[in-house]
């Protein structure tokens, strides 16, 4: 890891860094999908703008009450973020988002957010922490952070077909 990254809680004045950095670190997955889907069934299943859908909805799960992000901080660049919904009711916590700008990739700040968002969960009282990603080469790395965070991932398939 960076021996400059700092976490801190996110505040709106980091929404404009979030969402360019959501847009670069997510762009793989979305050029994955669309050479798995086609180019018929794609703007179907997933945006037909993806690049709008996901600023739309990580600026939506960001400012939702339920959520608690963190922000890595590298000299005074936001270089990843990680958003978390926790459930008092059946003591399981999500993680909502998780990204990392490309050039910080690989610097294990994806696997510090994924500790620092387990250790917030412990702390507030959670058993069981939950996330869903993606098996295309796109989420590689997600899954990579996630396992190192020491999650168990459970194999699942969702079928597309054009009608």
């Amino acid at each position: 890891m960076n021996i400059n990254t700092q976490f801190r809680l996110y505040t709106p004045i980091d929404l404009t860094d979030i969402l360019e950095l959501s847009i670069l670190a997510w762009e793989p997955v979305f050029a994955a999908w669309l050479r798995i889907l086609g180019p018929q069934l794609y703007p179907v299943a997933i945006y037909p703008d993806w690049r709008k859908g996901q600023r739309e909805e990580v600026e939506k799960i960001v400012a939702d009450e339920k959520m608690i992000t963190w922000v890595a901080v590298v000299d005074s660049m936001v270089t990843g973020f990680v958003t978390i919904e926790l459930n008092d009711t059946t003591k399981i916590a999500e993680v909502q988002l998780l990204a990392v700008h490309p050039a910080h990739q690989n610097h294990g700040i994806g696997t510090e957010l994924n500790l620092l968002a387990l250790q917030k969960m412990k702390d507030a009282g959670m058993r069981m922490a939950v996330l869903g990603t993606g098996g295309d080469e796109g989420h590689a790395p997600a899954r990579r952070s996630y396992e190192k965070a020491g999650y168990t991932g459970l194999p699942l398939v969702r079928y597309y077909k054009e009608l």
